[in-house]
């Protein structure tokens, strides 16, 4: 399969060379290889992947380190970034007319859910433990997002005031708790990590973006 690192973060191609575009945003570790591995196993999949680095090719080794990077983060930077590697995405050449996705993990998903409300190209997207705002009125997105039940990073009140602020924009959304997980349970790379939870979550990812995305709905 076909990869090509840049310089403001990772990509993936399709075998088939062209598929649906997706942005995939990587949690406060920084773009480690559990990402670039989701990368290439959305690729897999059909899509084209635009990974950005927020961190700079900085990855933290542990929570503390981790810790450190967001307390010291430049937010109008990281929104730069995150938007730059939506307009990279949608202008590559690989990828084909229709819905763009995002991707978010933890402090991505934060990221994936506040851009859907700033750009309509957005189709789908889907956040892992991570929660966030946005203009949900103005988005034309669905969404899926994963939790992990009693997740001390992501108070359930978060959680539910996420599903209501969805709910009142009249967006189509879907919630997912997986019981006996911790955060971070997909990251292969973590301690946290639960192959089953985190099959069953990637195979619903799946058939979510290829409802939202491989059939170029936007909702």
């Amino acid at each position: 399969m076909p990869e090509t690192p840049i310089a403001n973060g990772y990509t993936a191609l399709p075998p088939g060379g062209s598929g649906p575009g997706i942005v995939l945003c990587h949690a406060w570790w920084g773009l480690n290889d559990d990402f670039r591995v989701m990368a290439d196993r959305l690729a897999e999949a059909g899509y084209v992947v635009l990974a950005p680095d927020l961190w700079g090719g900085v990855v933290a080794r542990d929570i503390d380190e981790a810790e450190e990077l967001l307390t010291a983060r430049d937010d109008a930077a990281l929104f730069g970034a995150v938007s730059a590697a939506l307009a990279e995405l949608v202008e590559h050449p690989a990828v084909q007319p229709g819905p763009i996705g995002m991707i978010g993990y933890s402090m991505g998903a934060a990221w994936a859910l506040y851009l859907s409300g700033l750009h309509k190209r957005i189709g789908a997207v889907v956040g892992f433990y991570g929660n966030g705002e946005g203009d949900f009125a103005a988005a034309r997105a669905a969404y899926q997002l994963h939790f992990a039940t009693g997740d001390t990073w992501e108070p359930e009140e978060g959680i539910v005031a996420l599903a209501d602020a969805l709910r009142a924009a009249g967006r189509a959304a879907t919630f997912y708790a997986y019981d006996d997980v911790a955060h971070w349970f997909m990251e292969p790379g973590r301690p946290e990590y639960n192959a089953s939870a985190a099959g069953l979550a990637w195979e619903r990812t799946l058939a979510f973006l290829a409802e939202y995305l491989a059939d170029a709905k936007l909702a």
